[in-house]
């Protein structure tokens, strides 16, 4: 069964989202021998998932409404990346910092009661 969370289930084949992006399925595959996309493959179909959808529409906005060329797309998609890798570990990091200072909290309240 398909998890409606997992934005990451291949799901549309190429036509599909061709028709959803209204661009042509070459444009597609171009992106794909770039680089830009990575959708999973079964024998000779592509399928996309929803994060792929939403990265590839958001690849043809920065081209079409801002101009932005392949080049500029790619090191704007890797910047992006990498700005979610930081985000990751700042959150993993404030998780960790809150628990110690949870820890260090009881040990002083422990610590406040005990010498009453």
């Amino acid at each position: 069964m398909i998890n409606s969370k997992d934005k990451k289930q291949p799901l549309f084949m190429i036509s599909v989202v061709s028709r959803m992006l209204g661009v042509h399925p070459q444009t597609l595959r171009l992106y794909e021998r770039e680089g830009l996309i990575t959708p999973c493959r079964t024998k000779r179909s592509r399928l996309y998932s929803e994060e792929d959808v939403e990265k590839l529409a958001m690849i043809l906005r920065l081209t079409r409404e801002l101009g932005v060329n392949r080049s500029g797309v790619d090191i704007i998609l890797r910047l992006r990346h990498r700005l979610e890798i930081f985000q990751k570990e700042m959150e993993e990091m404030m998780s960790f910092l809150e628990e110690d200072i949870r820890r260090d909290f009881i040990k002083r309240f422990k610590r406040i009661f005990s010498e009453e």
